[in-house]
């Protein structure tokens, strides 16, 4: 009965937050404290966890939740309940997008609406990340400052212009890496925990 649970407690979770880390994470949180699979403070270490190791952040949150909840086959069930929905929805979606595009992508009204979706999908985020960040989430300044730092570090080359190729480029996208992310801030962030 737990792995049914489970299961379709993140399968709901794949079908409502694909797309977005922050809600898929926020829709988690909500599913774990409603069950009791842990507690909040173990959530947040999970979150911790999640934020460094590769991977989709709330793919590896799911992956702890479920080894918590249910072991090994709770693990695989609660990881196999956010990806089958969310792979299902993102190749409808892009599918539909492309046609749509093809043919209307010199329409205003297009144009307009791509806008209006893009800014949505920005505050779902955003209202996500304020949902997640409790107090027990961020306990410190210096919590802050770190995920404040890694938060432009990761949006800093959609926003800056430069042409493929040059220093500023190359830069750029050695600072936004994944890899060289978790490494410098989760260094940063062992050396916090341990001063």
């Amino acid at each position: 009965m737990l792995y049914l649970q489970l299961f379709l407690s993140f399968l709901k979770i794949g079908f409502l937050g694909f797309g977005g880390g922050m809600a898929i994470i926020s829709l988690i949180q909500q599913e774990v404290l409603r069950y009791g699979w842990a507690t909040e403070q173990e959530f947040v270490d999970m979150v911790a966890i999640s934020q460094v190791t590769p991977g989709p952040i709330g793919m590896n949150c799911a992956t702890y939740v479920g080894y918590t909840a249910g072991g090994v086959w709770g693990s695989l069930l609660a990881s196999a309940g956010i990806v089958l929905p969310s792979l299902l929805i993102m190749t409808v979606v892009c599918r539909l997008y492309d046609r749509i595009r093809n043919r209307w992508q010199d329409n205003k009204v297009f144009i307009w609406v791509m806008r209006i979706v893009r800014c949505m999908v920005v505050l779902l985020i955003a209202h996500a990340a304020v949902t997640l960040m409790t107090p027990a989430s961020f306990p410190d300044a210096a919590s802050w400052i770190i995920f404040g730092v890694v938060f432009v570090c990761s949006i800093l080359p959609v926003f800056v212009p430069s042409a493929p190729g040059t220093r500023l480029r190359r830069t750029l996208d050695a600072v936004s890496h994944p890899i060289y992310i978790i490494l410098f801030f989760g260094a940063a962030g062992l050396v916090k925990y341990f001063l």
